[in-house]
């Protein structure tokens, strides 16, 4: 036991434990609570209290959206938006980024040029735990992204998508028009 007392009486006078604190609570003041209030969201969107946002000045949530936990949603440093319309749902650890780095050969990957684009999600779209969205994706309203999936490329409405690169696995509803789509 006093093992344990010690180390804790350690840990509460290490100058490092706080300088530590401070830190966390600045990232979580610079990735999340200033972010938020430059958000354009609508009606009833809620989200974890440990979302991050980068840019959110040009993050756009529909009405009804809800954000899990520890999701990030990245807008380009300059130009690249990100759109949700209403209803959306993401699970936890969703990342969402509108800039990518370049892969110009003889470079380090730091000294690549951003490429932004922007990323457009329709309405009553599911995207699953651990989903990544890349740089100028489109995905229709309706679709339903399976958990680890990542998508790098448009999606048509209703579709149902996973895999690595996402694929399309089924419809939603089986629809007619989602059938004909397939075709």
């Amino acid at each position: 036991m006093n093992g344990k007392l010690s180390g804790v009486a350690r840990s509460l006078l290490n100058p490092r434990t706080y300088a530590q604190a401070f830190r966390l609570l600045h990232f979580a003041s610079y990735s999340h609570v200033q972010q938020v209030g430059r958000l354009n969201r609508g009606r009833d969107v809620t989200f974890a209290p440990n979302v991050s946002f980068r840019n959110a000045e040009r993050i756009t949530l529909g009405d009804g959206t809800h954000i899990g936990e520890q999701s990030i949603i990245w807008a380009g440093n300059s130009t690249g938006r990100v759109t949700l319309g209403e209803k959306c749902l993401l699970a936890p650890h969703v990342t969402i980024t509108a800039s990518n780095y370049g892969t110009v050969p003889g470079r380090f990957v730091m000294d690549q040029p951003k490429i932004e684009r922007d990323i457009v999600i329709g309405r009553d779209v599911w995207l699953g735990a651990n989903t990544v969205v890349l740089a100028g994706v489109t995905i229709g309203d309706g679709v339903v992204v399976a958990a680890g999936a990542v998508v790098t490329k448009d999606i048509p409405a209703g579709a149902i998508v996973g895999g690595v690169p996402a694929r399309i696995i089924g419809w939603r509803g089986g629809s007619a028009l989602a059938e004909e789509g397939a075709a």
